[in-house]
């Protein structure tokens, strides 16, 4: 039997889930459904209130925008099927959709990676080059950065699918995770897996440290100019940016080192479960609470709105 032979005996995937555990269906299909809707309200809610307040589109915002669009995608790649499952007992995954819901969780999971490089140089420019900043966050130089981040997703999500999925499955079809993580499918591989294990861990590598680099330096710049600033409420003001951006940051790529930067042979599933319910759904829920609603601007642009959608009701019951 020839390895493509091998490789079509596989037409389907079963994902085990987070648990088995019947008194737990209940519970946890709640707390996901709770999870994924404050992450639509939240991010999709951020990207309206930017639309549509004039005050907010600028560079930052752009970028924030964009974090969100990529945060509703990286959350609607895995969250929806996870509650299905849930809610009918059906955890089967045709071989095609497997590889769909792999793609798109990388091209969003990596987006956010650059996005956030992106946000790092933005806020470097703001505080370290801030008479200059006008000029060198322009509206080219931010579709740029934003049409990079998403040409380096597409690229590293179908170099990893691309891979994966050119490995024969001829044995188990039980993923033991929630969703089509490339460690849990690569696993079940019947096939020589050095060569592909060491080209994911290379590519991987690479696109993680290389916006991990650009984080890194930027902020070394931004605290050396927060260490030179002689007002006590700049200083303060930078700072509390910066502690809130790099908490969210150290989150994500821990999450994400701990994930991918290891051979599969080395992985715990239980332990990646639990890693992986951080930086596939609670991250993407927590970033606007993080990056923009604690912000003043977003919150005077928020209560903008609400003031405008009461004025209609008030002259309604008047």
């Amino acid at each position: 039997m020839t390895a493509m032979d091998n490789k079509t005996e596989v037409t389907e995937f079963t994902l085990l889930g987070l648990t088995d555990a019947p008194g737990l269906q209940v519970p946890l299909f709640t707390t996901f459904t709770l999870i994924y809707l404050v992450t639509l309200v939240g991010n999709l809610g951020m990207i309206m209130l930017i639309l549509l307040d004039p005050h907010l589109h600028t560079p930052m915002y752009f970028l924030l925008s964009n974090l969100s669009l990529v945060d509703f995608g990286y959350s609607s790649a895995v969250t929806p099927n996870v509650i299905a499952g849930f809610l009918t007992g059906n955890k089967v995954i045709s071989y095609n959709g497997c590889a769909a819901q792999m793609f798109f969780f990388i091209v969003f999971g990596t987006g956010e990676s650059y996005l956030l490089a992106s946000m790092a140089y933005d806020r470097y420019a703001a505080v370290c080059r801030p008479l200059h900043y006008a000029t060198t966050m322009t509206k080219r130089r931010c579709a740029c950065l934003v049409t990079g981040s998403y040409m380096c997703s597409v690229l590293n999500a179908s170099v990893n699918v691309g891979d994966n999925f050119s490995l024969s499955f001829c044995r188990s079809n039980v993923v033991h995770h929630f969703f089509c993580d490339v460690p849990a499918v690569m696993i079940l591989s019947c096939s020589d897996k050095h060569i592909s294990e060491l080209v994911l861990v290379y590519v991987n590598t690479f696109h993680v440290f290389f916006a991990l680099m650009i984080i890194f330096i930027s902020y070394l710049l931004i605290f050396v100019t927060i260490l030179k600033m002689r007002s006590v409420e700049g200083y303060q003001k930078a700072f509390s940016t910066c502690a809130a951006h790099l908490t969210a940051i150290s989150i994500f790529y821990g999450t994400v080192i701990f994930m991918y930067l290891q051979p599969t042979s080395t992985h715990a599933m239980d332990t990646d479960k639990v890693a992986s319910v951080f930086y596939a759904m609670v991250i993407p829920m927590l970033n606007p609470v993080v990056y923009s609603l604690r912000n003043k601007e977003v919150k005077r642009a928020f209560k903008k709105v609400v003031e405008k959608a009461k004025l209609p009701t008030l002259h309604l019951f008047s």
